[in-house]
């Protein structure tokens, strides 16, 4: 077995990501605090043709040296932008019609391997994540229309922000994709 080349890879240029039809998702990050985790999370977004991610609070903006560190060029890809406040980009989301799910462990969350309802492709939806130590606000949590919760099987019930949009973006654009 030989790996492929990046020529074999056929990647597309930033221009050709710009122009393609995206998943109708968009990431929120509410006050997500290391700048490694939200170059991950424009990576991961790039990689699933996420349409936006909209950065909220404390969390820092493209371009900075430390992101880019994870993100390799994803924040050039990826359309973003940036709120002051989480709550109200929430708003702004739903009176876009989008269906806003906290991914959060929360009362009558969704196991995300048990998810169905979000099957239809057509349906615009925002994927809320949280703080390293405080996950998503409450006053954010209360606008949401759900919460996804990914099932964890250890001693720990919280996974690395990154890791979670991952997963999460990963279930879900198999999900819109069928």
């Amino acid at each position: 077995m030989k790996k492929l080349t990046t020529e074999e890879m056929g990647r597309m240029s930033v221009e050709e990501f710009r122009e393609s039809e995206k998943l109708p998702l968009t990431v929120v990050l509410d006050n997500v605090r290391s700048l490694n985790n939200i170059g991950s999370v424009f990576r991961t977004s790039d990689a699933f043709r996420v349409e936006h991610i909209a950065l909220c609070g404390i969390t820092a903006t493209p371009p900075h040296r430390e992101i880019h560190k994870t993100a390799l060029g994803a924040e050039d890809s990826v359309e973003w932008s940036y709120h002051e406040d989480a709550a109200e980009c929430v708003r702004g989301l739903k009176e876009k019609d989008y269906r806003i799910h906290a991914v959060e462990i929360a009362h009558d969350s969704i196991k995300l391997d048990a998810m169905t309802q979000l099957r239809n492709n057509a349906l615009k939806i925002a994927l809320v994540f949280g703080n390293e130590i405080e996950g998503v606000q409450e006053s954010v949590m209360e606008l949401c229309d759900g919460a996804l919760e990914i099932p964890q099987y250890g001693t720990k019930h919280s996974l690395n922000v990154s890791c979670a949009a991952a997963i999460a973006i990963w279930e879900l654009s198999k999900l819109m994709r069928q």
